[in-house]
């Protein structure tokens, strides 16, 4: 069914504008209907005919409008004073402060005094202009986005295994497989429309999910297997054992279309059953139905997100996964795939296009071949592209605690709230000489912290596309203008690049569409090719497009999977099989801090920093305004707490206070905080994949006092 961009309804004498655009809260990347009268947003509502959603839509998204209209817009600049006050500025004397303070402190410290800190959160377009105008214009080599937080792990992944950053799948997987397993997954709450995909299965498939705690996905599971935090890696390596021992995979699929499983063989073997019951917890029956399980399923997928992602093995852990798929044949097919579920809206885009950590279209800084093709399409000097790859996001933080790096231009994210060990970061921005945040909203934790404020427009005040989990594109459109002096955040960059005055660099740049022309010329001949769209109005008429969509490509074909073939992105097209063995918590409980605090989602109406759901009432009210924690009842007896208790939770770098809620569902000795209050991240340890340089959110050693 082809989709249409608007369409006009007359209602009495008034006439209605129908327009269709994809939702800006998580990466599944539904369709909203948004009827608009007289230029005023009305109710939102799923389109039924979007291959994403198909007619469903989740609580934040049908809310999606109210965070627009909140009273803590941001509205106009605001430049703190020598008093230490925010006071209005125009945008004149915001511009020329910006420039001007980080100008001086590169003339005075050098070009890489000065780095940036980007998001997941905004348009593809917005994210390639703000890495072309800081890594290629303002001299900037520094800069990083914040799905380090979320999703690095599992683009280090895919590109060592694979060749490329490309999750395979595509969600009528959800409805295809017999088995499907969902590792440190909970799409209850964080994917609800994936699940209600997977609530579509008509094949009664067997639904396993791995994971310490009895999620909401655990409990409407077939199978739920409560190991041990963090030893997922001992289970899946153990997993692979028992299937090479039994004869249980697909030995001709190995042959011809990967490498390395001589070696990977040789070190599972070191993962007997005795070893597995030992270090995940887990009977030995549960181990080896899962064994079975994958063994008898025709179409097996693998599912992951933020449980395997945030961890300190968490690459060799995703890696995991993927050897399974291989070592089975489950790849390629419908039903099948190791496929890493994206956290935010735009963080597929973010992973392709926002030349932080990467050059443009998955291409790398250190090669010359790859640099000299960006500066042929871009018609831009090549030696005004990096030599060198920036600092992952821990180490700009570093850089700034050394006195390396002096300022810092923060955009459309909050880390006051979402970075780990929260008191060593306040700390480290303490030493900015300048500190530029560029927000929707004016009272961040991040905000408080900052010289100047930049007032940006929001999803629904801007245009653009987002790519989802399932490397589809869809369109962000403006349907409302945005309050008082903000902007959209690609004009913002406009402007700053005159102010600069690296605007001819920059002179192609002119709108939304027209950098989504050079996408589609940056990504011609890659892996992640879609210089088949035409236009907007294609992406709008086609029901969004999965990459790849080379020129032609047909159109009707709603469903891209990838490796069909057999054929993946490393030079000889083979897949590879990467493992090393595995490593202890980095922070293990002790005699002192003797719990496990595990961080993860809240409730369905709680969203990351909760920066735009608090703002909406309903949001609000579906969900706990204090800050929990979870305790299993054991642990609870014996110390004497009740629910409702107030208590002291302290770990090696904080201590906070939360409400008891006392459940079953959380393993003894372990406690569970949402990650969506500002207070837990005051906790948290700040240890990283050697890898990703990702930073392990989920596993802290912790200890209970001051019980109230």
């Amino acid at each position: 069914m082809r989709m249409r961009e608007s369409r006009l309804l007359k209602i009495g004498e008034n006439k209605m504008t129908i327009m269709d655009m994809v939702c800006g809260y998580c990466s599944t990347g539904c369709s909203l209907q948004v009827p608009l009268k007289e230029k005023k947003a009305g109710k939102l509502s799923p389109v039924a005919s979007y291959p994403v959603n198909l007619g469903k839509a989740c609580l934040k998204g049908r809310e999606a409008l109210a965070p627009l209209s909140a009273v803590n817009r941001a509205v106009t600049p605001l430049l703190r004073n020598q008093q230490g006050a925010m006071e209005k500025v125009g945008w004149h004397q915001a511009l020329n402060t910006f420039v001007k303070r980080f100008k001086k402190i590169q003339a005075t410290h050098g070009q890489e005094s000065v780095a940036f800190l980007s998001t997941g959160q905004i348009p593809t377009e917005e994210m390639a202009f703000l890495g072309v105008l800081t890594k290629f214009g303002m001299g900037i080599r520094h800069g990083d986005a914040n799905t380090r937080q979320c999703m690095a792990t599992s683009v280090t992944a895919y590109k060592q295994s694979f060749g490329f950053d490309a999750p395979p799948y595509t969600y009528s997987d959800f409805e295809q497989s017999d088995v499907l397993i969902f590792v440190g997954a909970n799409p209850c709450i964080a994917q609800p429309v994936m699940w209600q995909r997977v609530r579509r299965n008509p094949n009664q498939p067997k639904i396993v999910v791995i994971d310490p705690r009895k999620t909401k996905t655990a409990l409407a599971a077939t199978h739920h297997l409560a190991l041990q935090p963090k030893s997922d890696l001992t289970l899946f390596y153990g997993i692979a054992n028992i299937l090479i021992e039994s004869s249980w995979i697909d030995s001709d699929y190995i042959a011809k279309n990967t490498n390395g499983f001589d070696s990977f063989r040789s070190l599972v073997r070191d993962y007997p059953l005795e070893r597995l019951t030992l270090e995940t917890g887990l009977a030995e029956q549960e181990v080896l139905e899962l064994a079975s399980l994958i063994h008898q399923g025709k179409r097996v997928s693998f599912w992951w997100t933020m449980g395997v992602n945030q961890s300190h093995q968490g690459v060799r852990t995703a890696q995991s996964l993927i050897n399974l798929a291989l070592m089975t044949g489950n790849i390629g097919r419908p039903g099948t795939g190791a496929n890493s579920i994206t956290g935010q809206c735009n963080a597929m885009g973010s992973r392709l296009f926002s030349n932080t950590t990467g050059l443009l279209g998955g291409r790398d800084f250190l090669n010359e071949a790859d640099r000299k093709e960006v500066a042929e399409i871009l018609e831009i000097p090549q030696e005004s592209i990096p030599t060198e790859n920036s600092l992952p996001y821990h180490q700009i933080l570093e850089a700034i605690e050394q006195g390396k790096i002096k300022g810092l231009w923060c955009i459309a994210t909050n880390p006051l709230h979402s970075w780990v060990d929260q008191s060593r970061l306040k700390k480290t921005l303490e030493k900015l000489d300048f500190f530029v945040v560029q927000d929707m909203y004016n009272d961040t934790l991040t905000v408080d912290f900052a010289d100047l404020l930049l007032p940006a427009a929001g999803w629904g005040e801007k245009e653009g596309t987002f790519i989802n989990s399932e490397r589809r594109i869809g369109r962000v459109k403006n349907i409302s203008p945005a309050p008082g002096e903000a902007q959209a955040d690609f004009y913002i960059f406009k402007s700053i690049a005159e102010y600069w005055g690296c605007e001819e660099l920059l002179q192609k740049w002119e709108t939304p569409e027209t950098v989504f022309q050079l996408l589609k010329k940056l990504s011609k001949n890659r892996p992640c090719d879609f210089s088949g769209i035409k236009a907007y109005s294609t992406l709008d008429q086609a029901g969004g497009i999965q990459w790849p969509f080379p020129k032609g490509a047909e159109i009707q074909d709603r469903e891209r999977r990838l490796f069909s073939d057999g054929i993946f992105f490393h030079p000889d097209g083979k897949a590879r099989f990467l493992a090393e063995e595995s490593r202890p918590l980095p922070e293990a409980p002790d005699d002192e801090y003797d719990f496990l605090l595990l961080t993860g989602r809240g409730t369905i109406a709680q969203w990351h920093t909760q920066t735009r759901t608090e703002n909406s009432a309903l949001l609000r009210k579906s969900s706990p305004q204090e800050i929990y924690v979870e305790i299993n009842p054991h642990d609870a007896s014996q110390l004497n707490i009740q629910s409702k208790d107030w208590i002291q939770i302290t770990s090696r770098r904080g201590s906070i206070k939360a409400r008891v809620f006392i459940t079953p569902h959380i393993g003894q000795r372990q406690l569970f905080i949402p990650m969506h209050y500002k207070e837990v991240n005051e906790l948290t340890n700040p240890s990283f994949d050697p890898y990703s340089a990702q930073p392990s959110f989920k596993d802290c050693a912790v200890k209970i006092q001051d019980i109230k």
